[in-house]
């Protein structure tokens, strides 16, 4: 899918699926991305050392297979949000949130760039541009972006209603680890507590017809989310994909050979980010 194919998808109700690319760095694992049925890839750039080479090339690599590339950006700040538009991203994923400015501001400058200064402000402040040429320029340029909000601590999720009111929001992301940490309940996603804040989360923002993005890990914790109305799915990482497989396959065939540390192969070493 394009930006354009995945808005589409939300807006008629329907879900998309992907996971977050953590580790992967070059373009050769092209023929198993191009297999592997996704809609759309995030690409970290928070927790990841990438530069804007590699993620100028991991965007080209994908929209080539016709997976659609999200960048999460380092912070919540334009300049970083421009650099991934440049770099050929279908969208960003804007993580750590907590005002209604810092919002604004990225999401301004993921529908509006290259506008900047004043003339940006005053867009989305008051919906006046230049020009109705350049109003018509912007939207057509931007029709495939696609920006999605991290509401990742309490202080967030109390101005949820605020944010969305920004307005031109396709997607509200929440960071299990970031968030539960933030609840006082560190990695426990099945505290009733986070499904709470996760339930009011997606009814909240689904009234504003904004679809709900929540990178959980494991099969369970994917299938709860969507039970509980999560329509952008992201499941695991590329690294914690490739560990499961290795993982199943290695265990059933010591399973097989009947060695006794068949076991050892069940262990999680990745961790949450």
């Amino acid at each position: 899918m394009n930006g354009i194919d995945i808005k589409k998808t939300l807006d008629s109700g329907n879900r998309v699926f992907g996971c977050m690319l953590s580790a992967m760095g070059v373009t050769r694992f092209r023929p198993s991305l191009a297999g592997s049925t996704m809609d759309f890839v995030v690409i970290d750039s928070e927790h990841g050392s990438r530069d804007r080479k590699e993620i100028q090339e991991l965007c080209r690599m994908l929209r080539d297979i016709n997976i659609a590339p999200i960048v999460r950006i380092p912070i919540p700040m334009s300049h970083w949000v421009a650099m991934a538009l440049d770099a050929g991203a279908a969208g960003v994923l804007v993580p750590y949130c907590e005002t209604v400015e810092e919002v604004r501001e990225c999401v301004a400058t993921a529908k509006y760039h290259p506008l900047k200064g004043e003339y940006l402000t005053r867009a989305i402040t008051t919906g006046e541009f230049p020009s109705d040429k350049t109003k018509s320029y912007l939207e057509a340029r931007h029709e495939d972006t696609i920006v999605i909000i991290g509401i990742e601590s309490e202080p967030a999720y109390n101005r949820l209603e605020e944010i969305l009111d920004v307005g031109l929001i396709d997607g509200i992301f929440i960071g299990p680890n970031d968030m539960t940490t933030s609840l006082g309940i560190p990695d426990e996603v099945t505290n009733p507590k986070y499904l709470d804040v996760i339930k009011n989360v997606i009814k909240t923002s689904e009234s504003h017809g904004v679809p709900v993005m929540i990178h959980q890990q494991t099969l369970d914790t994917s299938t709860t989310a969507i039970e509980l109305g999560a329509r952008f799915v992201m499941h695991s990482t590329d690294a914690g994909l490739m560990q499961a497989a290795m993982r199943r396959d290695f265990a059933e065939l010591r399973a097989v050979s009947g060695s006794d540390n068949a076991d050892e192969s069940l262990k999680d070493t990745l961790e949450t980010v």
